[in-house]
């Protein structure tokens, strides 16, 4: 299982990136791994401010929907458009090409509150 140093964890299982101001969120290895193969990917949030631990929006595999929830506080500023048609990105390439939002940190101090690649390591078992 894939766990990149230079990212950040929740204990819902989500990652984040951040890129200046902004940051790029999607699901764990771990996660995709536990769901299976996802089938949908649905994110009606673009262009909304949501705070940390909302649901920002589902994902869908083939035996159950989970919720997806914000790292951190922030604008949802673009939707990976590839998971439309694409959405097994997920599965294939969850720190990549499988990135569902970017939004804009409206509360950089919420980023100490996240998981370390070890404290996440160290949730899941691993």
């Amino acid at each position: 299982m894939n766990f990149p140093e230079n990212l950040m964890y929740t204990k819902d299982h989500e990652w984040l990136r951040v890129e200046g101001d902004n940051a790029y969120v999607g699901i764990t290895d771990f996660a995709q791994s536990e769901l299976g193969d996802i089938v949908y990917v649905e994110i009606e949030t673009e262009g909304e401010d949501i705070a940390q631990e909302e649901i920002f929006g589902t994902v869908e595999a083939v035996k159950t929907v989970s919720d997806l929830f914000m790292p951190v506080s922030g604008k949802v500023l673009e939707v990976n458009p590839a998971l439309v048609t694409n959405p097994e990105g997920v599965n294939k390439d969850p720190y990549g090409q499988g990135w569902m939002i970017k939004i804009a940190v409206k509360e950089k101090a919420q980023l100490s509150h996240l998981l370390k690649v070890g404290e996440y390591k160290a949730l899941i078992g691993h």
